[in-house]
C-alpha cells in the first residue's frame, strides 16, 4: 500500500524472511531424512532415533523374526511396525494391525483365528481371522500385554507351528506370518506378576526395540515443531512463522 510506514515494512519484511528460513530448514531436514532413511517414516535425527532406524533395517532383513516394540503411548510403535514391514521382503503382502486392548475378550479369539460356519449360534458364514488374512505378510498386535491368559497358549502355538484352527474347525491351516507386538508396559514385569506367560514372552522378544519418549531426545523437538508448523500452514492456509524462544 502507498504511504507505508517504515516500521510496518520492517516487520512485514522480517516475517517474510522468517517464513523463507523456516521453509528452507524444514526442506533441508526432510532431504537429510530421505537421503539417510528413505523408507522409514519416523521423524527425528537424534542419536537414539538414528540407532532405532538402523535396527529397523537389520530386523527387516530377517522376515520371520518376531519383534517386540516397547515404549510409552505416542512414541511411534506402530510406525516402527510399518517400517519393518515396508523394508522387508513381505512388503507386497498384507500388514494387518489390531489393538488387543480394544477388542472385547469374548470376540478376541474369533478376531484372531476366525470361525467356521455353524461354529456357534451367530456363525451364519465362515469368517477368516487376522492370522489368515495376514498370510505372507505381517501381523501387528498392539498392546499385547492386555491379551488374556486364556488366549496366550493359542498365540504361542501359532508362533511355534505357524498354524492354527478356526473356531469350530477340524484341520490346521498353515500360514507364513511375521508377528510384531507392541506394549506400553514392561512385559517382563507382566511375566513376574503372573499376567503374561513367560514362554510366550521369550517367543515374542527375539528382537526388542525400545522407543524413547520425546523428553529423552530433546534435540528432535525443534525440527518436529517446525515440521508441524509447515504442515498446518499448508493444510489450513496459515502463515505461522515460528515460535518464541520463551516457548
Amino acid at each position: 500500500m502507498k504511504g507505508f510506514d517504515n516500521e510496518e515494512l520492517r516487520v512485514v519484511t522480517k516475517k517474510a524472511l522468517d517464513v523463507h528460513r523456516l521453509k528452507r530448514e524444514v526442506t533441508q531436514f526432510k532431504l537429510n531424512e530421505q537421503r539417510n532413511y528413505p523408507d522409514i517414516a519416523i521423524f527425528g535425527n537424534s542419536p537414539k532415533i538414528t540407532s532405532i532406524k538402523e535396527l529397523i533395517r537389520v530386523v527387516a532383513r530377517t522376515p520371520k523374526t518376531s519383534v517386540l516394540i516397547q515404549g510409552e503411548s505416542g512414541t511411534g510403535k506402530e510406525l516402527v511396525s510399518k517400517a519393518i514391514h515396508k523394508l522387508s521382503t513381505r512388503t507386497d503382502k498384507p500388514l494387518i494391525a489390531i489393538n488387543c486392548s480394544a477388542i472385547p475378550e469374548n470376540l478376541m479369539e474369533s478376531e484372531l483365528f476366525g470361525y467356521e460356519k455353524g461354529a456357534f449360534t451367530d456363525a451364519k458364514n465362515m469368517k477368516k481371522g487376522v492370522f489368515e488374512l495376514a498370510h505372507g505378510g505381517t501381523l501387528f498386535l498392539d498392546e499385547i500385554s492386555s491379551m488374556k491368559l486364556s488366549l496366550q497358549p493359542k498365540l504361542l502355538r501359532v508362533l511355534e507351528t505357524q498354524s492354527f484352527r478356526r473356531i469350530g474347525g477340524t484341520s490346521d491351516i498353515k500360514i507364513d506370518v511375521r508377528i510384531i507386538t507392541a506394549t506400553n508396559q514392561d512385559l517382563k514385569e507382566c511375566v513376574d506378576n503372573g499376567s503374561f506367560r513367560e514362554d510366550l514372552y521369550y517367543r515374542l522378544k527375539v528382537m526388542v526395540i525400545n522407543m524413547p519418549p520425546l523428553r529423552d531426545r530433546r534435540e528432535d523437538i525443534i525440527p518436529m515443531v517446525k515440521m508441524f508448523i509447515e504442515q498446518n500452514n499448508n493444510e489450513f492456509s496459515k502463515n505461522i512463522i515460528g515460535f518464541s524462544d520463551e516457548n
